[in-house]
Order: structure tokens, then sequence, then C-alpha cells
């Protein structure tokens, strides 16, 4: 695999991610309440419960996102610049 190629992949895999990222924000903020029916089903949830527990995935998928496939793709970047 070459450094232009593993670089296209990790972009690729960055928007893909931003994506379901914004289509998960999108269906909690206009979701909410559906949300809150539905895993109340399964679990007991109070409403600020889902809030947090949303949160604390929400952020613990950005922070993935930024070790996982942003940082990689930067220093493949910067590999790229220095050698040419």
């Amino acid at each position: 695999m070459t450094i232009e190629s593993a670089q296209a992949f990790l972009l690729w895999c960055l928007v893909i991610n931003y994506g379901i990222l914004l289509l998960w924000f999108l269906v909690f903020w206009f979701g909410h309440d559906w949300m809150f029916r539905l895993h109340s089903r399964w679990f007991l949830f109070i409403e600020g419960t889902l809030r947090q527990h949303s949160l604390c995935i929400h952020a613990a998928y950005k922070l993935g996102i930024l070790l996982l496939n942003l940082t990689p793709y930067v220093a493949l970047r910067l590999i790229g610049l220095h050698a040419s």
C-alpha cells in the first residue's frame, strides 16, 4: 500500500465517520422524544440520563475519529510532503 492510497483510505474513513456523527446528531436533535421512548422500553432511563449517555458516547466516538482517522491522515500527509 502506498502512502497515497493510505491517505485516500483514511480520508474516506474520516468523511464516512463524520457523516455518521452528523446523522447521529440530527437524529438526536430532531428525534429526541422518539429516541427516549424507544430506549426507555429497554432500559430504565429518566430524561436527563439518556442525554448524558448519548453525549458521553458521542464524545468517545469523536475522540476515536480524531485518534484513529485524523491523526494518522495528518501524519501521512506530513510524511508525503517531507518525501517530495
